[in-house]
């Protein structure tokens, strides 16, 4: 029978400084050497995932952007992907109509980009991107409109929760939507997706691509609800929100622990 292991990344397998540790990497590696099938899923982009997983080596596929792609981590090569359609651009719209100006994630001419207008960043916004200077990805654009160029795949709103709230409401049955607080800043977010883009749709993909008879998955926020109900097993960090951890099968240690690191240790065979 073959087994597939996801964790998500950001207060699972990363510890609060933001990486792996030297532990958690060792493990990973030592046991996909043996065989082990192992896999992450995560609402960071490639660029950032592979930054602060750089000490895994292992070649496999990675969910990232909550589902919005599944990438060959060798080869970088796109194995799926969920764009959104053209009601995209009514989103938007109503968006700029409520005075959010969000992070715009797309293809822009074959090229992944992040755009944003500068003058319209809200604090949240500002603490985010400083946090990407240098990324290739980066667009600054001069006028709202210029947010809808290109195949777009991801909306970041960073804003107060009066304003995001609402619109959270009106559109959580129409397209993936998540909306909590960031575990690092504490600044509200609310991040649109189509609605095919889960981590729950990419990882039955991925099981499917990879033949794997059973899932087991690890996490520790509200987005990971849906992996866990689709998984065979699933365990949530003790720094878990307390209602994903009704939905798991067992409790683990914290991320700052090595939670997820020291369950497989101990557990994969």
């Amino acid at each position: 029978m073959k087994k597939l292991y996801v964790s998500d990344l950001d207060g699972t397998l990363l510890r609060s400084n933001e990486i792996t540790s030297e532990y958690t990497n060792d493990v990973i590696n030592s046991l996909t050497e043996k065989g082990m099938i192992f896999s992450y899923a995560t609402a960071r982009s490639l660029v950032t995932a592979k930054k602060v997983t750089r000490g895994i080596c292992a070649h496999i596929p990675l969910i990232v952007y909550n589902g919005a792609f599944i990438i060959d981590n060798a080869t970088e090569e796109i194995l799926a992907a969920n764009y959104f359609d053209k009601t995209v651009l009514e989103i938007l719209d109503e968006l700029f109509q409520n005075e959010i100006y969000p992070i715009v994630y797309a293809y822009i001419e074959g090229r992944e980009k992040f755009s944003f207008v500068p003058e319209k960043c809200t604090g949240g916004m500002i603490s985010f991107l400083d946090s990407r200077k240098g990324d290739i990805r980066t667009n600054a654009v001069l006028t709202p409109e210029a947010l809808k160029e290109g195949e777009i795949f991801y909306i970041t709103c960073i804003d107060e929760p009066e304003k995001l709230e609402p619109l959270y409401e009106k559109y959580r049955d129409s397209y993936h939507c998540v909306y909590q607080k960031d575990i690092y800043t504490k600044e509200q977010w609310l991040e649109i997706m189509p609605r095919a883009a889960t981590k729950a749709n990419a990882i039955t993909q991925l099981k499917e691509m990879l033949g794997c008879d059973r899932l087991i998955v690890f996490g520790d926020g509200k987005n990971d609800i849906d992996m866990f109900e689709i998984a065979d097993e699933s365990y949530a960090v003790r720094n878990a929100h307390e209602e994903l951890k009704k939905k798991a099968t067992a409790i683990i240690g914290s991320n700052d622990e090595d939670g997820v690191a020291g369950w497989l240790e101990q557990n994969y065979n």
